[in-house]
C-alpha cells in the first residue's frame, strides 16, 4: 500500500544517508529504480526541459502534480516533488499545494524561498518563514507522514550569502520543516557549516564542487540525503547536443556506438516497473 511508501520515506530521513535521484519521466524513473534507488524526486528543471521550456516558474502546479502522479505510478518507490515556490506567494496557497501533493501520492515535497518573477529575488525573510510554517502545518495535518523540505535558494541564485541562507534554514527548522536544504554551498567546508547550524536533516545537492566528493564523503560530513537535481537530465541533454552536433555538422554517426542496447534498457524498465503496488 502507498502508506508504506510514506512511512519508508520518513524513516529514510531519520538516520544514515541516501541518494535520491530525479527522473523526468516514467521510463527514467523505472531505470533509476532498477539501478537500486530507494526513493525518487521530481526535478522542476528536468520537467521543464521535457516540456520544451526553461526552468524557474515555467511549469504550472497542475502540470507538476500530474507529473508527480506519473512518477508515483511508475515504481513502488516513495516520491518527493520539486515544487519550486509552491506555485504561490501567499502562505495559505502554499499550504494548499502541500495538501494537493499528498493527494497525488507524493511522500514529500520541497518549497523554495524564491519568487518566480523576473530576476528571481528571494521572498522577504518573514514571508519566507510564514510560507514554510503554513506548509509545515498542512503537512502535520495529513493522516500520513509527509516530508517537507524547506529550501533557501538565494545562495545558488546569487541574491544572498551563506550567512543569510543559514539564518533562513534555522528559521525554517523552527517553523516545522522536516528537512532543510541550501543549494549549492561553495564547497565541503561550507556544507559542514550548514549541517552544523541545524538539528534537522540536511539535503545536499550533487552539483558544482560537491561532485568531486563520493557518497561516503558527503555522508561523513553529515548530510542525510543527497539529491541529483536536474544533473542526470542535463547529462542526457549534453549527449543530445553532442550527437546532433557530430551528425549535422560533420555527418558523423560513429558516436552513436555509445548507445545502450535495447535489451539492456528493456531489462531495466521491467526490473524497475511496479506491477503489484500501484498508487492506491
Amino acid at each position: 500500500m502507498i502508506i508504506e511508501r510514506h512511512r519508508k520515506f520518513h524513516a529514510l530521513h531519520q538516520q544514515g544517508c541516501f541518494v535520491i535521484p530525479n527522473p523526468w519521466d516514467m521510463g527514467s524513473a523505472k531505470m533509476m529504480a532498477a539501478s537500486g534507488a530507494v526513493a525518487l524526486a521530481t526535478s522542476s528543471a528536468a520537467l521543464a526541459f521535457t516540456l520544451g521550456r526553461p526552468d524557474m516558474g515555467q511549469v504550472t502546479r497542475e502540470e507538476a502534480l500530474r507529473h508527480g502522479e506519473d512518477i508515483v505510478r511508475a515504481t513502488s518507490l516513495p516520491v518527493s516533488g520539486d515544487f519550486e515556490n509552491g506555485f504561490a506567494d501567499a502562505p495559505d496557497d502554499v499550504a494548499e499545494t502541500i495538501r494537493l501533493a499528498a493527494q497525488a501520492g507524493l511522500s514529500g515535497c520541497s518549497i523554495e524561498d524564491t519568487q518566480m518573477i523576473d530576476g528571481n529575488p528571494a521572498y522577504d525573510f518573514e514571508l519566507a518563514v510564514d510560507r514554510i510554517k503554513a506548509a509545515a502545518d498542512a503537512a502535520r495535518s495529513l493522516p500520513q507522514p509527509f516530508m517537507l523540505c524547506a529550501r533557501a535558494d538565494g545562495v545558488m541564485n546569487g541574491v544572498y550569502n551563506l550567512d543569510e541562507g543559514i539564518r533562513r534554514i534555522q528559521a525554517f527548522e523552527r517553523a516545522g520543516a522536516g528537512l532543510v536544504y541550501i543549494p549549492v554551498p561553495p564547497g565541503p567546508e561550507e556544507l559542514k557549516r550548514v549541517i552544523a547550524s541545524v538539528k534537522a536533516p540536511v539535503n545536499a545537492l550533487a552539483a558544482g564542487p560537491l561532485t568531486r566528493l563520493s557518497v561516503k564523503e558527503i555522508a561523513a560530513i553529515g548530510a542525510r540525503r543527497i539529491s541529483l537535481g536536474s544533473m542526470i537530465a542535463r547529462v542526457t541533454h549534453a549527449a543530445i547536443a553532442e550527437q546532433m552536433d557530430a551528425i549535422m555538422k560533420d555527418g558523423d554517426f560513429t558516436k552513436l556506438s555509445a548507445a545502450a542496447s535495447g535489451k539492456k534498457i528493456d531489462a531495466m524498465l521491467v526490473a524497475g516497473s511496479n506491477t503489484e503496488n500501484q498508487n492506491e
